[in-house]
């Protein structure tokens, strides 16, 4: 079982920056693959990032490559996604999630966190 708590949502203007930060806990935390996936008001959610367990590969939706970066620091069990450039279109809840294997076709990871909320204005 691994569980995960992000924090780091807030309010910011458009082309403002936030990081997002998911910590991970649990047996063997360390070895899964972590992302990011966000869903807005009246949409399904969508990936947005993922890394894998060592953080030698990385993949990223269309819409956020060159904005945004993921990384992790395996001994601290976290996860980052660092959101630069920011969008009102970037507005939703932002969920971390871990699995064995994560990339852009995943709809389903093993576990989720609870959310964190980013809002950006106009």
């Amino acid at each position: 079982q691994v569980q995960l708590v992000e924090s780091g949502g807030g309010l910011v203007q458009a082309g403002g920056s936030l990081r997002l930060s998911c910590a991970a806990s649990g047996r063997t935390a360390s070895v899964y693959a972590m992302g990011w996936f966000r869903q807005a008001p009246g949409k399904e959610r969508e990936f947005v990032a993922a890394i894998n367990w060592s953080g030698s590969t990385t993949y990223y939706a269309d819409s956020v490559k060159g904005r945004f970066t993921i990384s992790r620091h395996n001994a601290k069990n976290t996860v980052y996604l660092q959101m630069n450039s920011l969008k009102p279109e970037d507005t939703a809840i932002y969920y971390c999630a871990a699995d064995r294997v994560i990339d852009t076709t995943t709809t389903r990871p093993a576990y989720w966190g609870q959310g964190t909320q980013v809002t950006v204005s106009s």
